[in-house]
């Protein structure tokens, strides 16, 4: 089928659209929606705007839309940014949240497109392995959980940080791919990238209960492209 993949720029989001792919659909456009209220329940909302670099080393078409960021404007302004695309179905990383998916049921339906979503009702587990097998290499961007503390931030999502996240869950119960808010990601490279994506330049916002590396400016690596 033609996809569009809801691609917010996180590591959940790009394995979904790389499964979808590998599955032999045709994805020819990311939809980013971009929420006004850093709060916003559907949506992934640090670092959307290094995503149109993300789409350039990609090669794929990016649909990008604001939103308010309450629950009826992140639905109405994905219904939206959907409605005029030529596509059958919607790709989405969703793991465990019922929230997100009853919601991106929900428009889809109305609109009359498949929901595809790879990864739900997956062991965390399972999906943490294959993000770090199938060659996305993403960073924590944003802590916001007890045990995550600012010497998280900026850490690749491999071998070493999956036994840390586990090591976490086994004393505090988190999710140890983010799925309850616990933490946020951004992706570098992926199989699909066809240069990697890199921080020039970022702020640390430590705050009492959270931490986020904002991303101030960003590149794709200079030298020869790769075939995505």
């Amino acid at each position: 089928m033609r996809l569009a993949a809801l691609y917010s720029g996180g590591k959940d989001s790009t394995l979904a659209m790389y499964l979808a792919v590998q599955m032999g659909h045709d994805v020819p456009y990311l939809v980013n929606i971009v929420p006004d209220d850093e709060e916003s329940w559907i949506f992934h909302t640090p670092n959307l705007d290094v995503v149109p670099l993300m789409a350039e080393s990609m090669g794929i078409e990016l649909v990008r839309a604001s939103s308010s960021g309450t629950e009826e404007g992140d639905m109405a302004c994905l219904r939206d940014a959907l409605s005029g695309l030529d596509v059958e179905g919607v790709v989405a990383g969703a793991v465990w949240s019922d929230y997100q998916w009853d919601r991106m049921n929900a428009v889809c339906g109305d609109l009359g497109l498949k929901l595809i979503a790879p990864l739900w009702r997956k062991d965390q587990d399972a999906v943490l392995e294959e993000i770090i097998d199938s060659g996305i290499q993403a960073v924590i961007v944003g802590c916001y959980a007890e045990g995550l503390d600012e010497s998280w931030l900026g850490r690749p999502i491999g071998r070493d940080a999956g036994n840390g996240l586990r090591a976490l869950r086994s004393k505090h119960g988190i999710s140890v791919i983010g799925e309850g808010g616990e933490y946020e990601s951004l992706t570098l490279d992926s199989p699909l990238h066809s240069r990697p994506l890199e921080i020039v330049s970022s702020v640390r916002d430590v705050r009492s209960s959270s931490c986020t590396l904002r991303v101030t400016k960003a590149r794709l690596r200079p030298g020869c492209a790769r075939s995505p």
